[in-house]
């Protein structure tokens, strides 16, 4: 069936202006904005690296952190998105469109809702707390399950799970059955078909979760805020910081262009690793 041009650029065009006008266009004057400066609350539109510099002398440390917990988060969630799906598209039988189901309704449980479902699990008075006592294994409840970089890690793999297991599984849909059937046929063993014909063909599947997950987590701030404390301040409490308390817009700007620039060189390096590891035999 021949496809009208007109027609399909008519279709586009609602979303081509969306983006346009939601995220290039903020996204260049954020860019803009951060070779800015400030000085007595007003705004100088005079060229200036001093953002830059600031993020380099001065929050350096916190993007290093911010970027350390966001990959360890992306990969524990990948991981455990990638086992789920696998579950879902070879092992689960009928029982997997129930389980994807599943997948999906978590999806609009409400982000404020999980983050106070932790904070409930992993306080003093919580669920867990409350198990170890009732075990036997501690005499009164600990503090130090909350308010830490490991209650921010679970709270967002939690979160982020979801948005992992639904382009891996778009990506296992895509793998034929008759293909494992031939290697299986052929002597090859489950790891051996997993490596050689699963994984490559999953590559796709596996750079979206990662990169989903990772952005996600990276430029997070109310996470670390509400489960993370004082002590897991993260790259995008600074953020909010300068542009909301200190009125500091360009460097507010300065530092959210180093996060995004980061994320963005790490998703490339994991393309580059992953095309020349999972190359299709």
């Amino acid at each position: 069936m021949p496809r009208n041009p007109v027609v399909l650029t008519l279709f586009a065009l609602p979303a081509t202006l969306i983006f346009l006008l939601f995220f290039l266009g903020p996204f260049i004057y954020f860019v803009v904005m951060s070779f800015w400066s400030v000085s007595l609350f007003r705004l100088s539109r005079d060229f200036t690296l001093v953002n830059y510099l600031d993020v380099y002398r001065e929050y350096g440390y916190s993007v290093a952190f911010t970027f350390a917990i966001a990959l360890l988060i992306a990969v524990i969630a990948t991981l455990l998105a990638f086992g789920f799906a696998y579950l879902i598209r070879f092992r689960a039988g009928r029982l997997g469109p129930t389980l994807l189901f599943v997948t999906l309704i978590t999806m609009f449980g409400g982000y404020l809702v999980k983050i106070y479902a932790w904070r409930t699990i992993l306080g003093t008075t919580g669920i867990l707390n409350t198990g170890l006592i009732e075990l036997g294994i501690i005499d009164e409840p600990v503090s130090w399950l909350l308010y830490n970089p490991g209650a921010v890690v679970a709270t967002l793999t939690h979160f982020l799970l979801p948005f992992a297991v639904l382009p891996l599984y778009g990506s296992l849909r895509g793998i034929s059955d008759a293909q494992l059937a031939a290697a299986r046929d052929l002597g090859a063993r489950p790891l051996r078909m997993l490596i050689d014909i699963v994984l490559p063909q999953c590559q796709p599947g596996i750079l979206v979760a990662f990169m989903l997950t990772f952005f996600i987590a990276a430029g997070d701030y109310v996470t670390p805020r509400l489960v993370g404390g004082t002590a897991t301040a993260m790259a995008g409490n600074f953020v909010e910081n300068q542009f909301i308390t200190a009125l500091n817009a360009p460097q507010s700007s300065a530092l959210a262009v180093a996060i995004l620039a980061v994320s963005a060189g790490t998703v490339l390096l994991l393309r580059a690793v992953m095309r020349r590891t999972l190359a299709v035999r």
